[in-house]
């Protein structure tokens, strides 16, 4: 079988790859979002929807349930901290925006007039409120079950408690909300250090000041500090309190959903003693959201330390 593996660089990886299986490739080597090193690789979900639109044309197809696609950009985009770019063909978040009004007038007359695909074939449908203030336990775990969690009562009491804080904050809870609930507060439940409380006071006029509480291994402890601006400002306090050593390589910041009370996501990725790792946190507060982030990439750092010194193998975590 003859494979084809197409760098990015002059942005025609995804073209060359079409033109190797109509000379007969058999196989593609690519990858979700198109990641990869220089300007990337091949882009996994631009081949498996270009052979599937154009089947009668190139005569192959694949195997991939396309309608998972989305999602799984989506965890790769969290996992490696790699923003998607809104015009990203496929699974970027304008792949399927209509602004213009012909565009609009077009699509509501014929969906093929702008849209080569339907979004449902990707698995992205629009988003819908799924959960309110007012939901109670039982719903929450069975929407979680639509969704394909599968947890356990405790696992369910932490992510309903932070579910209810979120709805008293929001008035619309989309599935992405929902995702990144389930997918916070499992992570938490083992961790060593956990954020308690928060406070900060930041101006053009004023050295930017933070008050972190944590919990470290049972333990309150608390501390002030300060920073050149908000974040930076609870960053340092936190590693104040934790004693860490690690050097910040990567700081990303995103909403997950729109609106003005949306939940921003951070994903940071820390190095230390030859160890890297990712952190992720969320909150309609972007500087909490800050914090979580932090902590879960020292809590995993914790984690690998305490590995090795009982002896294990070193991995990094993602």
């Amino acid at each position: 079988m003859i494979s084809v593996h197409c760098h990015n660089d002059l942005g025609v990886a995804v073209a060359n790859s079409l033109a190797a299986i109509i000379n007969g490739a058999g196989q593609v080597e690519c990858t979700i979002n198109g990641i990869g090193e220089r300007a990337g690789n091949t882009s996994l979900e631009e081949i498996v929807m270009g052979l599937r639109t154009r089947k009668d044309f190139y005569q192959a197809d694949t195997g991939i349930r396309t309608e998972e696609i989305a999602k799984t950009s989506r965890l790769v985009s969290k996992i490696t901290g790699m923003v998607v770019q809104p015009n990203k063909a496929i699974v970027g978040a304008n792949a399927f925006a209509h602004t213009s009004g012909i565009h609009q007038d077009g699509l509501l007359k014929d969906k093929t007039t702008y849209e080569i695909m339907r979004p449902e074939s990707i698995g992205l449908v629009e988003s819908q409120m799924v959960m309110g203030k007012l939901s109670g336990r039982h719903a929450f775990r069975q929407r979680l079950e639509e969704l394909g969690y599968k947890l356990s009562e405790e696992e369910v009491n932490h992510a309903f408690e932070r579910f209810k804080k979120l709805a008293d904050q929001k008035k619309e809870i989309f599935e992405e909300d929902l995702e990144v609930i389930v997918s916070e507060e499992l992570s938490k439940m083992a961790d060593r250090i956990a954020l308690k409380t928060l406070r900060v006071s930041s101006g053009t006029n004023q050295i930017p000041t933070a008050t972190v509480e944590l919990e470290v291994d049972g333990r309150a402890v608390a501390q002030t500090g300060t920073g050149d601006g908000p974040v930076d400002a609870v960053y340092r306090t936190i590693a104040a309190i934790t004693q860490t050593k690690s050097k910040l390589l990567m700081y990303v910041v995103k909403a997950i959903t729109g609106g003005t009370d949306a939940q921003g996501e951070v994903s940071v990725r820390v190095q230390e003693d030859g160890r890297t790792v990712t952190g992720h946190g969320a909150d309609t507060d972007i500087i909490t959201a800050s914090a979580r982030a932090y902590l879960s990439a020292l809590n995993k750092l914790a984690y690998l330390a305490m590995k090795q010194a009982q002896g294990e193998q070193k991995v990094n975590l993602i």
